[in-house]
């Protein structure tokens, strides 16, 4: 039987001649980061480890605050004409309210969706796609719910994040939003605001299009909520499924120009413009 003094120094023998000690029993090979022999080495291969999980985490965060209910757009002032449908008694249970859903993805994607990815691809020509988008949304409910939309989103993403020089608004001074850098827009819609702003704060392209459709899918799911055609639950239910259905149209439509902006849903736009006339609403459009 050796010893503890004479296995000491036959460790201590293998150590200087290069030999690892045997793995397994507890002891584990060393790491690559530290078997780095230069300690500021380690060190800047740890701090480009925590810049990278530091700059994941930061975008993580900021989506999650985006698509939060509680990020001020003044969305769920607005049902996108289901008040209208639901009370002239075109919705009225949970098949006619799916109907109705896909149907505005349908539309969200031949009308809105090329203005978002036309903003978002050529930032620069932000205020010539503002000026499309007003002169397309003819609706007159539609075309003051999205201006609503757009400078509520605006402001929201000036005050937020001040550092992102998002665009300017029209109703502000020049000074203060240094418009001598970036374009400004006459209306500020809704799409076109969006595409441009997710641009400043460093969204990639597709996180963006899958954000716009969110927000339709969850604020029409809202209002229906508000307006008692479906409980809490069964709106996140029908939210779930119809997310697949968001997907594909999402899809189909992503690679749309300016040049195939079409109304795919007309009643969808005559039940919209209908909400001034009704004797009592909840929603402004």
């Amino acid at each position: 039987m050796r010893t503890k003094k004479q296995m000491s120094l036959l460790t201590s023998a293998a150590t200087k001649k290069g030999l690892r000690a045997p793995q397994g029993l507890g002891v584990r090979e060393p790491s690559a980061a530290l078997n780095v022999a230069d300690p500021q080495k380690r060190q800047r291969a740890g701090a480009v480890q925590d810049a990278g999980a530091h700059h994941e985490h930061s975008s993580d965060w900021l989506l999650w605050q985006l698509t939060d209910s509680a990020f001020p757009t003044g969305g769920f002032a607005h049902s996108l004409g289901l008040e209208a449908a639901w009370q002239h008694g075109e919705v009225r249970n949970r098949a006619e309210l799916v109907s109705f859903i896909e149907a505005g993805l349908q539309q969200l994607g031949h009308t809105a969706l090329p203005l978002v990815m036309a903003a978002f691809d050529e930032s620069e020509k932000f205020g010539e796609f503002d000026q499309l988008c007003d002169v397309f949304t003819t609706n007159h409910v539609a075309n003051r719910a999205s201006r609503a939309q757009g400078r509520a989103f605006l402001s929201a993403v000036e005050r937020i994040f001040p550092e992102r020089r998002a665009p300017s608004r029209p109703d502000l001074p020049d000074v203060s939003q240094k418009a001598e850098t970036v374009p400004r827009a006459p209306f500020a819609h809704f799409a076109p605001v969006f595409g441009v702003c997710l641009r400043q704060l460093q969204v990639s392209r597709e996180t963006t299009a899958r954000m716009f459709f969110f927000n339709q899918l969850r604020s029409v799911l809202a209002a229906a909520v508000r307006l008692n055609i479906v409980g809490p639950m069964e709106a996140q239910m029908l939210q779930q499924r119809l997310s697949v259905k968001a997907e594909d149209i999402l899809t189909r439509c992503q690679m749309l120009t300016l040049d195939d902006l079409a109304q795919t849903s007309p009643l969808l736009d005559l039940w919209q413009g209908a909400q001034d006339r009704l004797y009592s609403r909840l929603f402004q459009s």
